[in-house]
């Protein structure tokens, strides 16, 4: 019995005309008629190379068709001849030369040292190579080496030549895209399906958003591509990114990352694509698809993900006041939900984490042990129990601020009052010093007539006071008198500050919150954390970040069984409130 490990550092010898249980491999890269052919040609010369060695019995033979040579694990054939390897179907693998068997430094060293320890050999015909030769693992390493700079050659040349297909305008892809038909190498618009893509286009351009175009689409029977009136908001985010239909090719959307791996990518950076005009007609105009290519960009923005990823994230016109404030601990924002419909028929809404409703939760995480899973095990949140938490934070911190609203208004009035006395006076003082210099230079003038002044004492003195003239006229400017209609109606405002902040009603009005609240995270499940802001309030990750202060709160208080009960009452919600579903609140508020 031969040790394997003697056989690898070379410590036995082998008869080199030994009976021989073979497999061949062949590989071409794409499946081109051409290259099949020399597929063919490769297996009939390999079967030519058997007749050359009578003491070769072929067990099988292993053919990756179409598939590159760059990286071992993308070959099926390959990988399948490997496993047989593990279980000794044969001690030797035939291959014509070291780039049919692997492009990729790396995989070639690191899989014949691995079918070694098999007890395999590999042989590589052109090069005359026996991997368990004495040299043959350093020529092996030569002659792979030279295999991946020519693969390195050959991904630069089809480089080059995309480059070239892009100057001249070349169609990539099979042309399946709504609106269009292939046809002879060039795009023909297809008038039903046409219609659609305007109609998407005018909609966006009205301010209408990807979720009610989908809607409408829907209501009018629109197909799409597949012939069915089946919409989504992917659909309609694809139509409004494609400038093909305003009549320009966009290259370089995708990207290969390297030309050992060869992994295609998508490429999110928008402003690295390459725009050529087509010789096809375009569906809509230029101006149109630009304009709702600027629409849409301005409803984007980067948010960072849990995972440390940032991405894209649409925007829109939130029109509910809670959730532009909610910020879920995992970073992730909230939508709003119907939680249950009461006995007559009144809705009742809370709030979800954004990322939980997407993912799997923590729970079914940790109960089936999936590795690499991200979740969030906030829980929602019902709406009346923000107004309560609202409510108390404002009793608490703001008081009764209808007394300092009145002083404030009698002040800014009185204030008005005042200065405009005060610019009364000063407009008189100012037209009684024009009226003596206008006087004045009168005077000099019957004084020079009079033969009282020489003509250079008249021309100095009447210089002086043309110039004090200039100067007061000048500063009257800067000073005049304000308009008594003022812009705004002061009893109007009075009035309009005191609804705003009168906190004796049993909910905080929904301007008060968005002026001062600038954050709300549960921290923990019945667990929040409020950031008030008498500052600019800030968005999106700048706002977050405020979490991350280390301030002590202002305020801490509970909300007990009893308290939310009273304030349910007060608010005349239904009576269905049991005490054994109620879990204390924790309320901390930061500054």
């Amino acid at each position: 019995m031969i040790d394997m490990q003697q056989l690898y550092f070379g410590n036995i010898a082998l008869d080199p005309n030994r009976q021989r249980q073979i497999v061949y491999y062949g590989r071409v890269s794409t499946e081109h008629e051409a290259q099949l052919a020399a597929l063919g040609n490769q297996m009939q010369w390999y079967e030519d190379q058997t007749r050359y060695h009578p003491n070769w019995t072929v067990v099988d033979q292993y053919i990756d068709e179409g598939i590159t040579g760059t990286l071992a694990k993308k070959r099926p054939a390959f990988m399948r001849m490997i496993e047989d390897a593990k279980r000794k179907k044969f001690d030797l693998i035939v291959t014509r030369e070291v780039c049919r068997f692997a492009r990729n430094t790396v995989d070639t060293l690191v899989v014949t040292r691995e079918l070694k320890n098999y007890g395999v050999e590999v042989y590589f015909v052109s090069d005359n190579i026996w991997t368990m030769d004495g040299d043959g693992e350093l020529r092996l390493t030569l002659m792979a080496t030279m295999a991946q700079e020519e693969s390195r050659k050959i991904s630069e040349r089809v480089l080059a030549g995309q480059a070239v297909s892009r100057e001249n305008g070349v169609l990539y892809g099979n042309g399946n895209i709504i609106g269009y038909d292939r046809v002879d190498g060039t795009y023909v618009i297809n008038p039903e399906q046409a219609v659609t893509i305007r109609t998407v286009f005018e909609l966006y351009s009205q301010g209408l958003g990807q979720k009610e175009i989908v809607n409408e689409l829907t209501r009018l029977g629109y197909k799409d591509g597949g012939g069915n009136v089946k919409w989504s908001c992917v659909k309609i985010s694809r139509i409004l990114r494609n400038a093909t239909y305003m009549g320009y090719i966009c290259y370089n959307k995708s990207k290969v990352n390297n030309f050992l791996e060869k992994k295609r990518i998508k490429n999110l950076n928008e402003d690295t694509f390459i725009l050529k005009k087509g010789d096809f007609e375009p569906i809509v105009s230029e101006a149109l698809w630009r304009q709702c290519e600027l629409i849409r960009k301005s409803r984007i923005r980067m948010r960072k993900m849990p995972t440390g990823e940032e991405r894209r994230q649409g925007t829109r016109i939130i029109q509910h006041l809670w959730v532009r404030k909610l910020c879920c601990r995992c970073g992730a924002g909230y939508n709003r939900f119907k939680w249950r419909t009461l006995r007559d028929g009144t809705p009742v809404y809370g709030y979800q984490c954004n990322f939980r409703t997407q993912n799997p939760a923590r729970s079914f995480v940790e109960r089936h042990q999936i590795a690499g899973q991200k979740s969030c095990d906030a829980i929602s949140i019902c709406e009346w129990k923000l107004d309560l938490m609202a409510k108390l934070i404002f009793d608490q911190l703001w008081g009764d601020q209808q007394e300092s609203v009145l002083k404030a208004c009698q002040m800014v009035e009185s204030c008005i009052h005042a200065a405009s006395a005060q610019t009364d006076a000063e407009m008189a003082e100012f037209q009684n010093k024009l009226d003596k210099l206008e006087q004045r230079l009168l005077n000099l003038g019957q004084m020079r007539a009079d033969g009282e002044l020489t003509k250079e004492q008249f021309q100095k003195l009447y210089d002086q006071a043309t110039r004090e003239l200039e100067s007061l006229k000048a500063q009257q400017g800067e000073k005049k008198k304000p308009e008594q209609n003022h812009n705004f109606d002061l009893a109007k405002i009075k009035k309009g500050l005191a609804q705003m902040i009168d906190i004796s009603a049993p909910r905080i009005s929904d301007e008060l919150i968005d002026e001062f609240v600038e954050v709300i995270t549960p921290v923990e499940n019945h667990h929040y954390r409020w950031m008030l802001s008498f500052g600019t309030l800030k968005v999106g990750q700048e706002r977050t970040n405020l979490l991350e202060t280390e301030n002590p709160p202002v305020l801490t208080f509970t909300i007990n069984f009893e308290t939310a009960r009273q304030y349910r009452c007060a608010n005349k919600m239904p009576p269905q409130f049991r005490r054994c579903d109620w879990q204390d609140l924790t309320v901390e508020v930061y500054l």
